[in-house]
């Protein structure tokens, strides 16, 4: 048989060779070390929910932001989601600080731990502000411009009221159902109907002089 026939064979022999030698880090040093990574992974990876943790724990997690935040549009759903991943991960921030100071070798490897974890902690609360931000943005500006658009609807409901029309509000472009704009058009009478109340009782000699 060639050399170059065997060579694959003798490497995948030292490989498993090594393989069986490694035990992982033997030093206090080296363990250290390997929860700092350990660390890292948990508070960074890709997936929030570690193999250790509750995927349905993490499930209710989510759905109590969904429930707090009320996203309406695929953004902000996705935003919301954000949030509950990045405070999940913050959660789990007092767990690993306790556990560092169970598990220190030398004070100065649970300084350079529990630094290491202050920024990470640090890092995902910029982010959650961040996101957070983002989100009430969104949907400030959202439910400003559905106002806007209820009160156009409104006025349009109005109209053909008054002309005897039936009237849908799809038919104008209103994503709106017919009992939403007449509820909201209901409201703003009662606003009118409260505001020249509250300037009669204020101004009742003008009041009375408009009337006659």
């Amino acid at each position: 048989m060639s050399a170059s026939a065997t060579a694959p064979t003798h490497r995948a022999a030292v490989n498993r060779a090594n393989s069986q030698r490694s035990t992982g880090p033997r030093t206090e040093a080296g363990k250290q070390r390997a929860k700092l990574n350990a660390i890292k992974h948990g508070l960074t990876a890709q997936n929030p929910v570690l193999p250790t943790e509750d995927p349905a724990a993490f499930n209710r997690h989510v759905q109590q932001f969904l429930d707090e935040y009320h996203p309406a549009t695929p953004t902000e759903t996705q935003l919301v989601h954000e949030l509950a991943n990045l405070a999940w991960r913050q959660n789990r921030i007092p767990l690993l600080e306790a556990s560092l100071f169970e598990d220190a070798a030398t004070p100065q490897l649970l300084v350079q731990s529990i630094s290491a974890l202050g920024v990470h902690s640090q890092r995902l609360s910029r982010q959650f502000q961040k996101t957070l931000d983002q989100l009430r943005a969104l949907q400030s500006d959202r439910r400003e411009r559905e106002q806007r658009e209820l009160k156009d609807a409104a006025v349009v409901l109005e109209f053909h009221k008054r002309k005897g029309i039936e009237w849908d509000p799809a038919d104008t472009g209103f994503v709106f159902s017919k009992e939403q704009v007449e509820r909201h058009a209901h409201r703003m009478a009662r606003i009118v109907e409260s505001r020249q109340s509250a300037q009669a009782a204020a101004f009742p000699r003008v009041a009375a002089h408009i009337a006659y």
